[in-house]
């Protein structure tokens, strides 16, 4: 019997037969502005688990341990148990959402380099921004593992922007999550989806028609059900040929 380990705004987490082994059920639920905004996307729970499965594949095959064991229903995966390193890494592409509030840049501008952010997984503070000294501070990441964090989610932006171009699509930005295993090694945990991403449809240039994300429900842009299968057809179709 399968016992609810834990449940967060977008995942329930259950035990298996196995101590070593947990299943993931993605939820349609949708949370925006730290849970303030509430609401349900349909078939999210299925677009989101599929998306992430295909992802966590092909960053597998280019090197990067992820957490995936197997996805066992259309929303449910096997993952391998970790301790969640409790940092959000963000990495932006394109100037968007609180980069363009806090520092008045605008929306859309292409950075010169990928800028990659941590931020503090505490919803009772509300995620805040860290520095790297903050975190040291903090204890919750050695000086090796902020540096690991960093590189990794580098490549993972390098290999998903590609993916994603490929697609026909403009990876703007993401949030990403690790923990630790049984050997203290870091895994990419969580997921990456629509929920995680933005993601700007390339055939559009109007502003609010592009996006493809979970923005279309934080905006009331509407058609977010059908923006979610969008990215899921092309993930799909893009997997089959690579």
């Amino acid at each position: 019997m399968n016992e609810k380990l834990y449940e967060g705004k977008a995942k329930i987490i259950y035990t298996t037969d196995k101590p070593e082994i947990l299943l993931a059920h993605y939820k349609d639920d949708a949370t925006a502005f730290n849970a303030q905004k509430r609401g349900q996307i349909a078939g999210k729970g299925q677009i989101n688990c599929t998306v992430s499965t295909h992802l966590f594949k092909l960053l597998e095959q280019q090197g990067i341990r992820t957490h995936l064991i197997e996805q066992t229903a259309p929303d449910k995966m096997l993952v391998r148990r970790v301790q969640i390193v409790p940092i959000e890494v963000v990495v932006r592409n394109i100037a968007a959402g609180s980069l363009c509030k806090q520092t008045g840049l605008p929306e859309g501008k292409i950075l010169p380099k990928p800028l990659v952010e941590f931020y503090y997984k505490n919803d009772a503070l509300g995620d805040p921004l860290l520095t790297s000294d903050r975190i040291l501070v903090m204890e919750i990441a050695t000086p090796e593992q902020i540096a690991q964090l960093k590189s990794l989610s580098l490549e993972v932006n390098r290999i998903l922007s590609e993916f994603f171009n490929q697609c026909g699509i403009t990876l703007v930005d993401f949030k990403l999550e690790f923990g630790l295993d049984e050997t203290q090694q870091i895994l990419l945990a969580d997921e990456i989806s629509p929920d995680t991403c933005r993601l700007w449809n390339q055939s559009e240039t109007d502003s609010q028609k592009r996006v493809m994300d979970k923005d279309r429900f934080r905006r009331d842009l509407g058609n977010v059900e059908n923006a979610y299968q969008q990215v899921l057809e092309r993930v799909l179709a893009q997997t089959s040929t690579n």
